[in-house]
């Protein structure tokens, strides 16, 4: 240190240090934002853990759906929003994105059914009425199906039934599908017990299946021998067996209605299976009409009309249905030159039994089908046509013994085999009339007309001659014999002398018929006086 005599002394000071700066200085400034963050980040990550699966829906149309306000509903709870409604690649859909909760992610199944909930009216029921204030959502129905899936195809029509109701499925095949439609009412005794629920037009294009469910407990009085038919309307039947009426209920009058029963002979048998195929009938004529497993076909010839023969007329025996007419068409014989109608018969031979019993063993009449046929032909069965209902004129075909038909016999050449037929009564009576007719025709009426005329001139001539010679003459003779019958009747009267004379020879008779009496009591009494006298009375 340099030295100075004026300058004191300074103490020795300690050398500076250079301290390191902290790089992460925290202000409390910064802890705002800080917290924010932290908060934001835990509520992004708790945004993207809850945030639920992404689906896809396909309409064919975007009616109803909205982005971001359609609302997704199960059970009338909100389980998610339609996010985007856009156009498919090929523009004929329209595919709805929509975001559906976490908590319902195991519902989107390979089963889960979507549809657009608006008003609806159909099979009689009335749908959707709440949306015409708040708006249509999307319906959903959960299925049970243990696969996920997340590429739907929405309904076009909600479904009947839920996929957790109780109950049974059936199918059922029509000709046509009368008046019913999805949601139907199905009638069980008159009480409704499940619905139709969709129907589609078979591929052939012949008949129609439809596809319906029975509720439970309903579901286990449907057999394999169950019978269902169309109820709807009032059925009114007119045919051969008269008028019937029938109808299930009001609301099958209305809307329509299908119904089924059971045959009573197979109320025992356990419940059909879910799945299971029936027929649908026109009417419950027809459905509880006994179906037969053996059927026999044949025709028979008439020459005569069959106006108000219709296919289904019955096949009558005696009052006995044992078959149906299942055709009627025309037939042209080339070798006998003549046109005639051919009418084809289902036979069912389960119902015209061949069990009799001959003698005391019993035992078939005939080894063969064929030949109890023959032997009943030769014995005079015929086939007829018959008027059934004289205010309808319709008609059906009789099968019944004629002993005076002429002799014939079954063509069992001929497939199906042609038995012989007699005409009816009235057309008898007209072929009868026609023949007298033709009779007549052959009466040579004009010659006969002219020789009654030459006969009736020749009389003419003879009354002339009568009136001119014989009429004179027999006045003549009738005066005489009108003068001798007023002698006659002078000679008779009660005051005449021929009068007086005849009573007097009369008492005279009389009195001599007295004395040979008395004569001959005497003689009776004294056979002894024709050869003595008689004797003198003793006083």
């Amino acid at each position: 240190m340099p030295e100075s005599g004026n300058t004191p002394e300074l103490p020795d000071l300690p050398e500076a240090v250079a301290a390191p700066r902290a790089r992460w200085r925290l202000q409390v400034v910064w802890l705002v934002p800080i917290v924010a963050v932290l908060i934001g980040g835990w509520l992004a990550v708790k945004a993207v853990l809850d945030e639920g699966p992404k689906i896809a829906i396909t309409f064919i149309t975007g009616e109803g759906l909205e982005a971001g306000k359609t609302r997704i509903k199960y059970r009338d709870v909100d389980i998610g929003v339609v996010k985007e409604v856009s156009l498919s690649r090929d523009h004929k859909h329209v595919i709805a994105t929509a975001e559906v909760v976490k908590d319902a992610s195991d519902l989107l199944v390979d089963d889960t059914r979507f549809w657009v909930v608006r008003p609806r009216i159909s099979g009689g029921t009335v749908s959707g009425l709440g949306t015409l204030l708040s708006g249509s959502f999307v319906g959903m129905d959960a299925g049970g199906s243990p696969k996920a899936r997340q590429q739907f195809t929405g309904l076009e029509t909600p479904p009947v039934i839920a996929s957790d109701i109780p109950g049974r499925a059936f199918v059922l095949k029509s000709k046509d599908m009368g008046s019913v439609d999805a949601g139907t009412p199905i009638f069980y005794r008159r009480l409704q017990v499940g619905q139709i629920t969709s129907f589609a037009l078979d591929p052939d294009g012949r008949s129609v299946t439809l596809h319906v469910f029975v509720n439970a407990p309903y579901d286990k009085f449907v057999r394999p021998d169950t019978r269902f038919w169309h109820a709807s309307g009032v059925d009114i039947a007119l045919d051969t067996n008269g008028v019937k009426i029938n109808t299930q209920s009001l609301v099958s009058i209305l809307v329509g209605g299908v119904a089924f029963d059971t045959l009573e002979h197979s109320l025992n048998e356990p419940p059909a299976a879910a799945g299971a195929s029936f027929t649908l009938f026109e009417n419950l004529g027809e459905a509880m009409k006994r179906q037969d497993r053996i059927v026999t076909r044949f025709v028979a010839e008439f020459d005569d009309s069959v106006r108000g023969l219709t296919v289904g007329a019955p096949l009558d025996f005696r009052g006995i249905t044992i078959g149906e007419v299942s055709g009627i068409y025309t037939r042209f014989d080339r070798e006998a030159r003549k046109l005639s109608i051919v009418v084809e018969v289902a036979f069912y031979p389960e119902r015209f039994t061949n069990r009799y019993e001959s003698g005391p063993t019993g035992g078939p009449v005939v080894k063969n089908t064929r030949d109890f046929a023959d032997y009943l032909v030769s014995k005079g069965l015929r086939l007829q046509l018959r008027t059934g209902n004289l205010l309808t004129g319709q008609r059906y075909l009789a099968v019944d013994f004629f002993p005076d038909a002429p002799k014939s016999k079954i063509d069992w050449n001929k497939n199906p085999p042609q038995y012989p037929t007699v005409p009816n009564t009235l057309q008898s009576l007209q072929d009868s009339m026609s023949r007298l007719v033709a009779k007549l025709n052959t009466i040579p009426f004009e010659a006969i007309g002219k020789n009654a005329q030459a006969t009736l001139q020749s009389a003419n001539s003879l009354l002339t001659h009568v009136d001119k010679d014989v009429v004179p003459s027999a006045r003549d003779a009738l005066t005489a014999a009108q003068g001798t019958m007023t002698s006659a009747n002078g000679a008779l009267q009660p005051d005449s002398a021929l009068q007086q004379n005849v009573g007097d020879a009369m008492n005279q008779l009389a009195q001599t018929a007295a004395a040979v009496r008395t004569l001959a009591d005497y003689l009776e009494r004294h056979p002894e006086a024709l050869v003595r006298g008689k004797r003198e009375e003793q006083p």
